[in-house]
């Protein structure tokens, strides 16, 4: 019998120092759920698609794009997290699932510097400032004097709590000083429809959001939030070049695992993603939405979780006072 148990011990011990490298080398024997957290078509679900096709190509197996929207992006991010950390499920989330959902949703049942581990920054997307077409400003200034003397009558479209359109409009808001009305709808096309009928004043969302309109001549941008103008959009001066760099917000997208998720897994999905970030054809697509490409030396696990680190002490207390009764 002790024969047994020592035989036993050292099978054991045997898989516990073989298990981890093995596993990243077979890894993945089977398909890999992605999941992203808001509704197919909008920035997250493009972008998203476009990562789990690099894991596709580079692991050499199926990632299955799974939408679960809602609440800002934390139902989807709550069932990310609470899922087996095997590797066969990772979450494509934002700047606010991420790192800046516990201004507005205290409850909601994950937290996102604990509960994941980060895989890799894809791609950021500076938001602009849109507004309907015959407001009553040409620039940022003329905006910023308008809305300051008439904020009490100011309507604000958004795409819902926590989203990426409230919260980059909570950001200009807070740097000009004012608390106008926030008007939610589902998603960023609804507040383009309600610009164009003249309900909404004005929006904050990426680039792609509302470029086509834009371009059309149906609504006017009059800034992104950048320090650098977008090539989409380039005779669009910045929120710095026109004197107000509080109104900063380019959001980050990025993969995600379960914490707990094995060190191997993680490294290797972060290869494939930074393979297929240094792919001219997936440049040009993610540069055809507007997005800002990452640079080599921002990619990988380490300056994911210093972003989200970062992001959540710069902004969470600027969201928390504009949130404020």
């Amino acid at each position: 019998m002790t024969r047994h148990w020592v035989a036993a011990a050292i099978l054991l011990m045997a898989a516990g120092l073989n298990g981890p490298p093995a596993l990243a080398q077979n890894y993945p024997t089977r398909p890999v759920t992605m999941i992203i957290p808001f509704a197919a078509g909008g920035p997250a679900d493009v972008t998203g698609r476009i990562v789990a096709d690099i894991f596709s190509r580079h692991l050499g197996q199926r990632f299955v794009v799974e939408n679960i929207g809602g609440a800002g992006g934390t139902i989807g991010a709550l069932r990310a997290a609470r899922a087996a950390a095997d590797g066969y499920t990772i979450f494509f989330g934002h700047m606010g699932t991420n790192a800046l959902a516990p201004a507005f949703y205290p409850n909601m049942g994950y937290d996102p510097q604990k509960d994941f581990e980060p895989i890799g920054l894809t791609a950021e997307y500076p938001e602009l400032l849109v507004v309907r077409k015959d407001f009553p400003a040409n620039n940022l200034s003329e905006f910023v004097a308008y809305a300051k003397a008439n904020a009490s009558k100011l309507n604000v479209g958004h795409a819902g709590v926590g989203s990426v359109s409230y919260i980059g409009c909570l950001l200009l808001n807070a740097a000009i000083g004012i608390k106008p009305t926030l008007v939610p709808f589902t998603g960023t096309a609804p507040v383009l429809n309600a610009m164009l009928g003249g309900e909404i004043d004005y929006e904050c969302d990426p680039v792609l959001g509302s470029l086509a309109q834009v371009r059309a001549g149906a609504v006017r941008a009059l800034a992104i939030a950048s320090k650098k103008r977008s090539p989409m959009l380039p005779d669009l001066p910045t929120s710095y070049e026109q004197g107000l760099p509080e109104f900063d917000c380019a959001v980050f997208y990025a993969a995600f695992a379960p914490v707990g998720t094995p060190k191997p897994i993680i490294e290797k999905l972060a290869a494939a993603l930074n393979e297929g970030l240094n792919e001219e054809s997936v440049q040009k697509r993610l540069a055809d939405l507007g997005a800002d490409i990452v640079e080599p030396d921002r990619r990988g696990p380490k300056p994911l979780a210093d972003l989200v680190r970062s992001e959540s002490a710069r902004l969470i207390p600027i969201l928390n006072a504009a949130t404020e009764k």
